[in-house]
């Protein structure tokens, strides 16, 4: 997924606070032989390539999660097609604004069938 965002194949969405998320979400789960230079090194190709997404309206409650909320919102406020994520279960309410949710798997089906 990550090769198809850095080529362009996906496009993918984001704000302030979701960025914050998936930076403290990856450095709560650093490997040993990760550092935290990495993390930030990656976080700054995501918004390198990502297009900033201000949200204007809360939806919530969408999720049991209020951090999967954050990506619910971004998606709505950004017109997205897809929310590509293992949790599919949890993000079922975006399916109402014709947001599809599909699996990691799922989406790279879907695009090497586009190719």
């Amino acid at each position: 997924m990550i090769e198809q965002i850095g080529d362009g194949a996906i496009e993918i969405a984001v704000s302030v606070p979701l960025v914050l998320e998936y930076e403290a979400v990856l450095l709560r789960h650093l490997s040993p032989t990760q550092k935290r230079a990495d993390v930030a090194t990656f976080v700054d190709f995501l918004c390198r390539i990502a297009h900033p997404q201000e949200v204007f309206y809360l939806w919530r409650p969408l999720s049991p999660d209020a951090n999967d909320d954050m990506v619910a919102e971004v998606a709505v406020a950004g017109s997205a097609d897809v929310i590509v994520t293992h949790n599919a279960r949890d993000f079922a309410a975006v399916r109402r604004f014709g947001i599809d949710v599909t699996s990691p798997g799922e989406s790279l089906l879907t695009l090497s069938r586009k190719k």
